[in-house]
């Protein structure tokens, strides 16, 4: 049954320049990306998703991780997405994740293990509506067209003469 989920590559993902990657991954299992935002969370943004964290000791470092730098966020969907995510990620320990997986390859310890995703499918709801508005979510279709997008850029000085 399709279903939707939430993920977040991690500031550690977007330093290393691992995220196309990543998203590669992603579309390559399966997944549709219905939605997806770059962004900067802002302290508070990350107090409120992390919030089922806050009275565990390592919630501050979590968020000031969380805030380092930007984060890609992306609703998911394909068949069984919260549960095939989760097998895709890894274990949330690299050292302990299994080769083929995500963290395995572009994370480096607990914390900086390069995404998030929703750990059920309650949770998967909270999280979407969290980052995106229902008008955000559209409806992927395989079989729609695709659009050639074309970016137009003003000429540069020796351009335009």
């Amino acid at each position: 049954m399709k279903e939707r989920t939430l993920t977040i590559i991690k500031p550690d993902a977007i330093r290393n320049k691992s995220f196309g990657s990543i998203l590669q991954i992603l579309l390559d299992k399966g997944f549709d990306v219905l939605s997806l935002k770059y962004l900067k969370l802002s302290k508070n943004e990350a107090e409120g998703f992390y919030a089922v964290h806050k009275d565990k000791g390592f919630f501050q470092e979590l968020i000031k991780f969380m805030t380092s730098g930007p984060v890609i966020v992306c609703t998911l969907e394909r068949d069984d997405a919260v549960s095939y995510l989760r097998e895709v990620m890894g274990a949330t320990d690299p050292k302990k994740a299994e080769k083929s997986t995500i963290r395995a390859n572009y994370g480096t310890d607990i914390q900086c293990n390069a995404i998030h995703g929703s750990d059920s499918l309650e949770n998967a709801q909270k999280e979407i509506h969290y980052f995106f508005a229902d008008y955000e979510l559209g409806s992927f279709q395989k079989e729609e067209k695709i659009v050639k997008i074309e970016v137009v850029r003003p000429p540069n000085k020796e351009e335009r003469f």
